[in-house]
């Protein structure tokens, strides 16, 4: 009896040996901090809080100096153009609320697709729209920027 006791008090102490000596869980489950898709939304996000307060050092920071766009309107736009446009506009932008999103990652790029309402004022007026959009994001040294956007007005 002593000896079955003392073989299952030492399979018990090598199994907890060989579990304490297994590694930690890697990957997506032990990362800590935001996803890439949190992170992507959250810039998404500043983007919209950007465009609100006519926030050109904001939006400057999110777009690459490389960025290009085309509007709702179909004109195609340089990263200065659009900050040149933000603080120029005789749009107010009172609230932007987000529909879906998703994001795609592909290793250092990401696609970010989604939908929003635009409630604003141009002239006075209401000018009040709802878009969807594609935006690419690219990381470079360290730091999610983005590079590509494409948005259009929905009827």
């Amino acid at each position: 009896m002593k000896k079955l006791a003392g073989a299952a008090l030492l399979i018990c102490t090598c199994a907890g040996l060989f579990f304490a000596q297994t590694k930690a869980p890697s990957g997506p489950a032990a990362a800590k901090g935001p996803s890439v898709s949190q992170i992507i939304q959250q810039l998404e996000h500043d983007w919209a809080d950007a465009i609100k307060g006519a926030d050109t050092d904001k939006l400057g920071a999110i777009l690459a100096d490389d960025w290009a766009g085309i509007s709702a309107s179909g004109k195609q736009e340089t990263k200065q153009e659009l900050l040149a446009g933000l603080k120029s506009s005789p749009r107010t932008v009172r609230s932007i609320e987000f529909g879906p999103m998703n994001v795609k990652v592909l290793g250092n790029v990401a696609v970010a697709q989604g939908s929003d309402t635009v409630k604003s004022t141009t002239n006075g007026k209401d000018s009040s729209e709802k878009y969807v959009w594609t935006d690419v994001f690219v990381k470079r040294d360290g730091k999610w920027l983005a590079v590509r956007s494409q948005t259009a007005g929905v009827k």
